[in-house]
């Protein structure tokens, strides 16, 4: 008897520890909380703040393309919600969101053109591309071929095969890229490699498009294979040239001096 009324004492007991709340959080644990969340509202702003000014620096129709889009989408959304309802109160909200939810769309969507066209033809600009905006599975290895005058090679491994992203002076970009291929295909065999060159010139790739590019591509390989490509393609090594610009080159940068840095670095 007294075994069962000491089993079921470490039975409550148990259920006690597994249905205890969670330690409140102090005054000044909350308080914090609160500053943390503040100051990341106000870096989304400043952020936002920032883009809209650089987007409307840059792009002369920006403003007036947000503006009517807006516009035009609160009185297409009034007037449909009133045909449904009949009511001239009731569609005002509706109309508001959506026309702040197509103004949104279409600041992000001139924003991002904006961002590209001031970014594209600065060294750089490809490989931060597919650093931050890549999209899918892919593995990058950054500049696995480059030179001092900062032109370079990227390789990406992903369903499609291989593909080397190549920027820089055309000339010079295309000599890199035949002779990453050729050592390329030595280790992958029959897989698919790719080869483009990001520019304005005949036969490039717009760096606003490099995404579209690249998910268009069809799936050659499944995820296993690529496992696998990626383990050899590993004994080609990794980056080859250090100290290219982290992102695109900044307008009025002198070229000497980082090609200078390049120097030291390789």
């Amino acid at each position: 008897m007294a075994r069962s009324e000491g089993s079921s004492t470490g039975s409550s007991g148990g259920a006690g520890k597994r249905g205890q709340k969670p330690a409140k959080l102090s005054r000044a644990d909350k308080k914090a909380l609160r500053g943390a969340k503040r100051e990341k509202r106000r870096e989304t702003f400043r952020n936002l703040k920032q883009a809209f000014t650089l987007t409307k620096d840059a792009d002369p129709r920006f403003l007036p393309v947000l503006v009517m889009s807006t516009v035009v989408a609160i009185a297409v959304l009034y007037v449909i919600v009133l045909l449904v309802t009949g009511s001239p109160y009731v569609p005002i909200p509706f109309a508001v969101l959506g026309g702040l939810l197509v103004g949104m769309f279409v600041f992000s969507r001139r924003a991002q053109k904006s961002m590209f066209s001031q970014a594209e033809g600065q060294a750089g600009a490809a490989g931060w591309m597919l650093r931050q905006q890549l999209r899918g599975d892919w593995r990058l290895t950054e500049v696995v071929a480059g030179t001092t005058q900062l032109d370079a090679v990227h390789r990406l491994v992903g369903r499609p095969g291989v593909v080397l992203v190549g920027e820089g002076a055309p000339h010079r970009v295309r000599g890199l890229i035949a002779q990453e291929k050729k050592r390329t295909a030595r280790v992958v065999g029959d897989t698919p490699i790719y080869d483009i060159t990001v520019g304005t010139g005949e036969g490039d790739i717009r760096l606003g498009k490099l995404n579209r590019y690249l998910v268009k591509l069809p799936a050659n390989l499944s995820k296993d294979q690529v496992a696998t490509l990626e383990k050899r393609l590993a004994a080609l090594g990794g980056s080859r040239t250090q100290g290219l610009p982290p992102g695109p080159l900044p307008q009025g940068a002198k070229m000497r001096n980082v090609q200078r840095a390049v120097r030291r670095r390789t």
